[in-house]
């Protein structure tokens, strides 16, 4: 039975599922598997799979705890509202640089592949244990989205999710706030996504509030979060030709550090991937720590690639835990030092196979028309982040994290041309229903204490 231990090692170890509805540790440390399989040996048996039997297969390694033909049924259904039948087509546009694209799910985005399985976890959950169960997430973007879509009328759930007003693209909140349905409550906060993660944190921190409601998370602080997501790693990487796979480097846009993290976790598990590029907008604060070694917390900028827009990645804890040689004592004194100072200088910082670019607003639409004119493709203002710099000695894969549609505005202003999706043009005539809130734990927790189940 695998279990799962809390980064900051003041938690009883729990089981996969336990640890998945428990969301951020009541120590406020984040959930990591007690020790990491080496899947060398596995990969051979891999190849072929088709993504769910993929992403079963991953899994089962993990949820130790979940029936082996009731997993496979939750991992089948979960890619059921995919639009394309490979679910992540990895496509190649030059002789070293492919694209993973990941927005084929029902709200157009990459964190599709990581909650419509989290939804139809704590749906097998409360069917399991006969209760209901009180969903709370913070979003900059598509993971509000994603997640309510994951959870959408599902009986015993209802899903509230925290967004910066004013802050996310207007199709991004109509996704969250035209639902129409009776268990999603969409709450725009005053102030940025940062501030909104700091008051979810710390409504999580409130063991007697949590546990009164049943609450869980959905941000990539949530264990199954990053684990559904090493699966698309894998997928791209089993889709190269086998003398690419040793030289591979994965570009990846991330705010939040979870999308990464995720590909970095299945480099320690033993598949041989070259190396990670970490992609931020001009909210850079991983850039500035993977070229200076400095963790510095800065304002927030708005951007043209919102979903990015963020100062403390939430999900740098699990790559810390690791670096300092899994000493909890040494990583709860870090983390700390920066909640109080907003910065810490690591010394000697091993940045190991990462590297980092960083693309300001200026750059956006001249990226965007440029990828255009010389490979046919349009990308999303955040997948143009990852288009800005590649290493011509290795083969690149650019994870696409979002449908150019869902920021129409950006990409016709590069390339003249309009994009646009059935499922978003339909949103644009419902009324949006929102809960305008201050982003204070107890402001949130008022509301939850109205709407709960």
């Amino acid at each position: 039975m695998m279990r799962f231990l809390s980064t900051r090692g003041q938690t009883q170890p729990l089981r996969f599922s336990e640890a998945v509805a428990t969301g951020l540790a009541p120590d406020g440390g984040l959930y990591l598997p007690e020790t990491l399989p080496d899947l060398s040996g596995e990969l051979n048996r891999f190849e072929g799979l088709g993504y769910a039997d993929l992403c079963f297969e991953f899994l089962r390694i993990f949820a130790t705890d979940i029936e082996p033909g009731t997993l496979r049924a939750i991992v089948q259904k979960s890619y059921t509202k995919f639009s394309h039948p490979e679910i992540a087509p990895l496509k190649q546009l030059a002789p070293n640089l492919h694209v993973l694209e990941l927005f084929h799910g029902p709200t157009l985005a990459f964190k599709d592949f990581a909650l419509q399985l989290l939804g139809n976890l704590y749906e097998h959950q409360c069917a399991v244990r006969h209760e209901s169960i009180n969903v709370l997430g913070a979003t900059s973007g598509d993971t509000g989205a994603a997640a309510i879509h994951g959870l959408l009328g599902k009986p015993g759930t209802a899903i509230f999710i925290l967004y910066p007003n004013g802050r996310v693209s207007p199709l991004q909140e109509r996704q969250m706030a035209c639902t129409g349905a009776s268990n999603v409550f969409a709450l725009a906060v005053d102030g940025t996504f940062d501030d909104a993660q700091s008051a979810l944190k710390e409504i999580f921190g409130d063991q007697r509030f949590r546990t009164g409601h049943r609450l869980s998370a959905v941000n990539s602080i949530n264990l199954a979060r990053v684990l559904a997501q090493c699966v698309y790693y894998l997928h791209a990487w089993l889709k190269l030709p086998a003398g690419d796979r040793g030289n591979v480097e994965f570009v990846v846009p991330t705010g939040n550090f979870g999308n990464v993290l995720a590909g970095w976790l299945l480099q320690q598990m033993g598949v041989p991937i070259r190396g990670f590029k970490v992609a931020t907008n001009q909210n850079d604060i991983l850039y500035r720590l993977f070229t200076t070694g400095e963790y510095r917390l800065g304002d927030v900028h708005p951007s043209l690639a919102p979903s990015m827009d963020i100062q403390v990645a939430s999900n740098f804890e699990r790559f810390l835990y690791f670096s300092l040689g899994r000493d909890a004592t040494r990583l709860r004194e870090v983390m700390q030092t920066f909640k109080t100072t907003g910065v810490y200088r690591f010394e000697n910082f091993d940045r190991g196979t990462f590297s980092a670019s960083r693309c300001t607003d200026a750059e956006i639409p001249g990226i965007i028309a440029r990828v255009h004119r010389d490979y046919g493709y349009v990308a999303d203002p955040h997948t143009a982040c990852a288009f800005k710099e590649h290493n011509p000695d290795r083969v690149s894969i650019v994870l696409s994290t979002a449908s150019p549609a869902k920021f129409p505005e950006t990409i016709r202003k590069a390339i003249k041309v309009e994009p646009t999706h059935p499922t978003l043009e339909a949103l644009k005539s419902v009324p949006i229903v929102k809960h305008e809130l201050p982003a204070t734990p107890a402001a949130i927790r008022a509301f939850i204490d109205a709407h709960a189940v």
